[in-house]
C-alpha cells in the first residue's frame, strides 16, 4: 500500500489528524512519507494548509498541494469563484505516482467527502483513486448518524470498484455516549471493512512530540499502528 487515499463521510471529522497519525506511525517505523493535498480550500496563500499541519504534527514528511482556493467551498466551486483552473483526477493520480517513486508511503487527503466535486465535469476523489489504483481509507464520526453516512460512502466506493482497508473514527470522545459505543460494533458492518483506528478528540492540540509518541497506539497494525491497539469493549 504505497499510495493511500484518505476520505471522510463529511467535513471537519478528523481527516487531517488521521492522516497525521498514519504518517507519524510510518515515520516511527523508518518509512519515508509524502502527503498530497490535491485541493486546499478555505485557506489563503499565507495560512497553514492541511498538508503542512500533517507535517507539523507527524514530523519530516514531504508535502505537496496541487492547488489552493481561498473560499471554504467544494473544490470545483472554489476554483470557479477564484477564476483558477480546477484540479483534475489525472493531475492527482500523476502527482501521487511521482511521489510514490521516491517515498515508501503517499497519503492523499481529499476535501470533504468522497464525491465532492473537483471540477465542472463532476469528477471526484473517487475518480482520482481509481486512476491511481489506490485504496481509500474512510474517516468517520463517532456518534449518531455515522452508520448511514459510512454505509453510503462504502456503497460509493464499491460503485467505483475501489477497495478500502477500513474505517477510522477521526475524533473519539473521552466520554462516548451510547450511540458511539454501539457504533464500535456496528461501523464495520456499515462499511463492509474493519475499524482500524480511534483518534482521541482534540489530538491535534497535542504537542508534536506527544502526538508522535501516542499516534501508533491509536491505529491498528494494518495502518502501521501498534500491536497494542484495542477497540474498547
Amino acid at each position: 500500500m504505497s499510495v493511500l487515499f484518505v476520505t471522510g463521510t463529511g467535513t471537519e471529522i478528523g481527516k487531517t489528524v488521521t492522516t497525521a497519525a498514519i504518517a507519524a506511525a510510518a515515520l516511527a517505523q523508518g518509512r519515508s512519507v509524502a502527503v498530497l493535498k490535491p485541493a486546499q480550500t478555505g485557506v489563503t496563500a499565507h495560512e497553514t494548509g492541511d498538508a503542512a499541519e500533517v507535517g507539523r504534527l507527524a514530523g519530516p514528511v514531504t508535502t505537496l498541494e496541487l492547488a489552493r482556493f481561498p473560499d471554504p467551498l467544494a473544490p470545483a466551486t472554489a476554483a470557479l469563484r477564484a477564476g483558477l483552473p480546477p484540479v483534475l483526477p489525472q493531475d492527482i493520480a500523476e502527482a501521487a505516482a511521482k511521489l510514490a517513486a521516491s517515498h515508501d508511503l503517499v497519503l492523499v487527503e481529499g476535501a470533504g467527502g468522497l464525491l465532492v466535486r473537483f471540477d465542472g465535469d463532476g469528477h471526484t476523489l473517487a475518480d482520482a483513486a481509481r486512476l491511481a489504483k489506490a485504496p481509500v481509507l474512510v474517516v468517520a464520526q463517532a456518534g449518531l448518524g455515522t452508520l448511514n453516512a459510512t454505509a453510503l460512502t462504502a456503497l460509493a466506493l464499491r460503485s467505483y470498484g475501489l477497495d478500502s482497508p477500513g474505517v477510522v473514527i477521526g475524533s473519539w470522545p473521552a466520554a462516548p455516549d451510547l450511540a458511539a459505543r454501539c457504533n464500535l460494533t456496528d461501523l464495520p458492518d456499515a462499511a463492509g471493512a474493519p475499524l482500524l483506528g480511534l483518534i482521541p478528540e482534540n489530538s491535534g492540540a497535542l504537542t508534536p512530540d506527544a502526538f508522535r509518541a501516542a499516534a501508533p497506539n491509536w491505529l491498528a497494525p494494518a495502518l502501521g499502528g501498534s500491536d497494542a491497539f484495542r477497540i474498547p469493549s
